[in-house]
């Protein structure tokens, strides 16, 4: 049965005659307003103020639950309704919270007539939520909020907690409630829900030194008064599901108390995918016999994990089955299958030990992680009723997701996801580094490719993941709610929660900026040479991305409420602010480098600046630590960052390597030509790139100082269609000349003329200047991407048509993608066109003025095989010529992999020939599933190497 978040009458038509609506909800229209009216429920008003009706008998989660939304209320309105015990104690309004069948008052309610939730009986985690006329004798109106189970109920509670205006990030964060005086319900509300993923979970994992620090100083040790913070937090979150932390810990063992709570709370516990049967790996340091080997050692083992399920038989739990060597590692056995097979059987054997009732009952999971994957894609196989759980490539790429036949195991199939990892290429734990749009194509694969029974996901430290947290909790609850089209919502719906209407926009903006630029390449994978000096101006632009964006963040925080100031800070600024801070220090390191090559006297001015955002990095640090909330979050930002040389991070961030320049003292001329390393007076032939009128409308020329004293300078075009911003000067450091062409004037075809630079000493800098300006008649046929400067730069998302067929389409994913958005084809299905010219394509007009032998350079996201046995495959063709069948997963090797995890994109490479010029269409077919394509870069003989490519070409 499907249940959906209903909303009827007065609901809708508040948002339509613009009653004074509350904080907008994430999922759908809200149902509180702050001025009364006709029907309207008084949860706080202006004569009525509500009281709280939970049964003492109870499930006790909900009865916290319910203690918990009486302080949100006072939170909001400053009034604390009171919880009361019997019907007669709510007065002539009220709420009413409870689990259908355990609490009586619900129950005469249903009986009575009054209340049918019959939709939600039986059903997993799901509420329903009505304003009830005449509930009981003397009662006039009440909210009921009816949970088929404790968790239901909870939700539901939550829900209105969330609608009245108090974040789920209101102690994690310390995002304030806005206050207000009343508080409305509509007399019409009516709304029922439940999850689509069944177990929807976070890891708290790699978490030293950083969460450890935090928990240490506060708590002593991960114990119950720690993890009751964490509970409330998932379960605002409508999550449910929880791999606790587990470096230098064990979650059952630390505490008792932490899994008697868990439990209480309503949040089912597990272990992570390496620490079977309810054990966690430390508790074998402590009290394990023998060697971790099943070869060897079965029977210690066996005991083991036998007091793991029974110490777990009085709590939900889910068993992880099956084994990994210690602290994560592969087993020393290698790819034994029979013995994996002889482990999960005894697992298996010791639950039927346990349990009073049928094994197939208990719930179970084998977490395909690693080489483990490959013991199942070698014919291993666990009982119909385990959960396989799937895992990405700890990059967020799912590897492997179910195929038709596996969809109809009756133990279903999940995802475990990763936002932190401590492993190759390089480890990334300090930062938010996911866009919401890459968690969004790949979970939206995993729901349609029905992995929908559990949904964890790998937090690090959860702090400075809440973004991505909520929205991948959010989706889990509600796949299809938060679609293709509604996706882009998540952001300012998220920043209006937090902060207000008047920002949210802008802040939803930076939060996408930041994170796209984060995962462009993580933090720690940065260098010096990772955005080049040289072409496209890829540095300066980059460099002018992230000084807007921290002035924008500066800026939003000065117009925050000072109450909003410090949520704003550890949500938006700081990450801003660092991220982009470490990517300015290492292009100041990378010029630096370069200046003192090309033997500019201001070299290690720039060196300077490098070490100056060295130090910056470590006084953000200090600000979160010490300054934001008082001080509450200390420890969060100390994860090493910078310096990496392997996989693992250097044990302290490490200075960037700055070279040292000395200049002499005379007037001395240097002159350094745009794209070019060299500079004169190093010998060799000086010229600017080609200049067109479809291509950028200027280049530049540096003069600068060699020795320490000033000198005058001049600069000559040798043609008047030569354009120059200045032609003298006087130079102390550096004078930029913008060269530029008046078109008007300009010759016909190709043409080269010169600059020459004249300063200090003997002779000059002669920089050529080479031209292409087509005929006026050509001129007048150009349309489409226009070919400019030996290339063509398309956005995926900017095709020029589309064809659909089959029943499916191309369609573009906002916001994903290093630069723009993607395209990928819709609906997710199983089907492949083995003849592309049989499937959906996207077509792009382009006007080539050269002719030859082009490579198309085609970047895709770093998608993997999700189907067992084949590729990634996709069609490209130029004007109706047979398509080439490419498969962007041919090279499997780890170097291949590494590369496109690094990039964050897949590069692809295919040769078309094009014997005329003027316009050509391209296309793109699909022919597998999954495939989601970002930018395509045509190059006809001049594509410079860049990082994220030139920008797009001029359209017409």
């Amino acid at each position: 049965m499907s249940i959906t978040r209903v909303l009827t009458g007065a609901v809708l038509g508040s948002l339509l005659t613009g009653l004074a609506v509350g904080a907008l909800a994430l999922e759908g229209p809200d149902y509180i307003h702050h001025a009364p009216a006709d029907s309207a429920l008084s949860l706080v008003g202006k004569e009525h103020l509500s009281n709280l009706y939970v049964d003492p008998q109870d499930d006790p989660g909900v009865i916290r639950a319910v203690r918990d939304l009486r302080s949100d209320i006072e939170r909001v309105t400053g009034q604390q309704p009171q919880i009361v015990r019997t019907a007669g104690g709510l007065g002539s309004q009220g709420v009413i919270i409870g689990v259908l069948g355990q609490s009586r008052l619900l129950d005469q309610l249903v009986e009575d007539g009054k209340l049918d939730p019959s939709a939600i009986e039986g059903e997993w985690d799901a509420y329903h939520m009505e304003v009830v006329k005449n509930p009981t004798e003397g009662l006039d109106k009440a909210l009921v909020i009816a949970g088929s189970n404790k968790r239901g109920a909870i939700y539901g509670t939550y829900d209105l907690s969330e609608e009245i205006g108090v974040s789920p990030w209101y102690w994690w964060a310390d995002v304030p409630a806005d206050q207000h005086e009343h508080l409305y319900i509509s007399g019409d509300l009516k709304l029922q829900d439940k999850p689509k993923v069944k177990y929807r979970g976070i890891f708290l994992n790699d978490e030293a030194p950083a969460l450890t620090g935090w928990v240490q100083e506060n708590y002593g040790d991960y114990n119950h008064e720690f993890y009751e913070r964490v509970f409330e937090l998932i379960l605002r979150l409508k999550g449910n599901f929880l791999w606790p932390a587990m470096w230098n810990n064990a979650f059952a063992d630390d505490d008792p108390q932490n899994m008697i709570l868990a439990d209480e709370y309503g949040i089912v516990m597990s272990t992570s995918h390496h620490e079977p049967m309810m054990r966690a790996d430390k508790e074998w340091n402590r009290y394990g016999e023998g060697a971790w080997e099943y070869s060897t050692n079965p029977e210690n083992l066996y005991d083991f994990w036998l007091e793991g399920a029974k110490r777990n038989k009085p709590y939900e739990s889910i068993y992880t089955l099956g084994m990994r060597g210690q602290e994560d590692t592969p087993m020393s056995e290698g790819q034994n299958i029979e013995l994996l097979e002889k482990v999960v059987h005894d697992q298996r054997e010791i639950l039927d030990t346990v349990f009073d009732k049928p094994t197939d009952e208990v719930p179970q999971v084998w977490a395909l992680y690693k080489e483990v994957q490959g013991f199942y894609e070698s014919g291993m196989r666990v009982p119909d009723d385990v959960t396989l759980l799937w895992a990405d490539d700890n990059w967020g790429n799912i590897r492997r997701l179910p195929t038709p036949e596996e969809r109809d195991r009756a133990g279903g199939a999940g995802v475990y996801y990763h936002f932190d990892y401590v492993g190759g290429p390089r480890s990334y734990r300090w930062i938010n580094t996911v866009p919401v749009a890459k968690i969004w194509e790949q979970m939206n694969l995993a729901y349609h490719y029905e992995a929908n029974r559990i949904w964890i996901v790998n937090v690090g430290d959860l702090k400075p993941m809440e973004y991505p947290i909520e929205f991948f909790l959010r989706m889990a609850w509600d796949p299809e709610y938060w679609n293709r089209e509604r996706m882009a919502e998540f952001g300012p719906r998220w920043a209006e929660r937090e902060f207000g209407p008047e920002h949210a926009d802008a802040i939803a903006q930076l939060m996408t900026d930041y994170t796209r630029h984060n995962g462009r390449r993580k933090p720690e994978q940065q260098s010096a040479d990772t955005y080049s000096l040289l072409n496209y101006r890829e540095a300066d632009r980059i460099e002018a991305e992230m000084e807007g964006m921290i002035r924008r963040a500066n800026a939003l925080y000065a117009q925050m409420p000072e109450a909003k100031q410090d949520a704003f800070d550890q949500l938006v600024r700081h990450p801003v602010r660092a991220s982009g801070n470490i990517t300015q220090m290492y292009i100041a390191q990378a010029r630096n480098q370069l200046y003192a090559e090309q033997g500019r006297s201001y070299a290690n001015d720039i060196g300077a600046l490098a070490r100056e955002r060295f130090q910056k990095d470590a006084m953000l640090e200090e600000h979160y630590h010490t300054e934001i909330s008082d001080g509450k979050w200390n420890h969060f930002m100390s994860q090493p960052r910078i310096g990496y040389t392997h996989w693992n991070n250097p044990p302290e961030n490490t200075a960037p390597l700055i070279y040292d320049y000395k200049p002499h003292s005379k007037p001395d001329m240097g002159v350094a030509v745009e794209s070019m390393a060299n500079a004169w007076p190093t010998p060799g032939a000086y010229a600017l790139p080609r200049f067109s009128p479809y291509g950028r409308e200027s280049r530049q020329i540096t003069v600068y100082t060699k020795g320490e004293a000033p000198f005058d300078f001049s600069a000559e075009a040798s043609d008047e269609w030569i354009r120059l911003s200045q032609t003298e000067g006087t130079v102390d450091g550096e004078a930029l000349v913008d060269v530029s062409i008046d078109w008007d004037k300009a010759p016909t075809g190709e043409h080269s003329g010169h600059v020459f630079i004249k300063g200090t000493g003997w002779g000059g800098a002669r920089v050529q200047v080479n031209t292409f300006k087509p005929a006026k008649k050509v001129a007048r046929q150009v349309e489409g991407f226009v070919e400019a400067n030996g290339y063509v730069s398309i956005e995926a998302a900017h095709f020029d048509r589309k064809e659909d067929k089959s029943g499916h389409h191309w369609a573009v994913i906002p916001q994903h993608g290093r630069t723009l958005s993607s395209i990928s084809s819709f609906p997710i299905s199983d089907k492949t066109f083995e003849d592309p010219t049989q499937g959906p394509y996207v077509e792009y007009d382009i006007y080539f003025f050269s002719t030859g032998e082009f490579q198309v350079h085609s970047l895709f996201a770093p998608s993997l095989n999700i189907v067992p046995g084949r590729g990634l495959r996709y069609g490209i063709a130029f004007d109706g010529e047979e398509p080439q069948v490419i498969d962007i997963l041919e090279d499997q090797s780890k170097g291949a992999w590494e590369t496109a995890v690094t990039d964050g994109v897949r590069r692809s490479i295919t040769t078309h020939t094009i014997e005329e010029p003027g316009r050509h269409t391209l296309r793109i077919y699909r022919v597998d599933p999954a495939v989601t394509l970002q930018k395509i870069m045509v190059d006809t003989g001049n594509l410079k190497p860049s990082y994220l490519g030139p920008p797009e070409s001029q359209r017409r």
